[in-house]
């Protein structure tokens, strides 16, 4: 999953998304990465591609496909 601007979106960056989303990738299966929280024998058998937010609003999202909405937050 990449940003609009085409940087590879990874584990650890914050992000703003759905206007009023904010919170922290956790998991990105695309570049195999993923937090102890949310180990890869527990999540790569049920997702196939992008990347899990733990969002600040309403907790867990999976984002499969790029979404023009994703922003990285400095």
């Amino acid at each position: 999953m990449k940003y609009l601007d085409g940087i590879v979106v990874r584990m650890g960056d914050r992000v703003r998304f759905q206007p009023d989303l904010t919170g922290v990738v956790v998991c990105s299966v695309d570049t195999d990465e993923y937090s102890n929280k949310y180990p890869k024998d527990e999540w790569a058998t049920y997702l196939v591609e992008g990347v899990l937010i733990e969002t600040n609003e309403i907790g867990l999202v999976h984002l499969d496909k790029n979404d023009v909405n994703l922003q990285k937050e400095d």
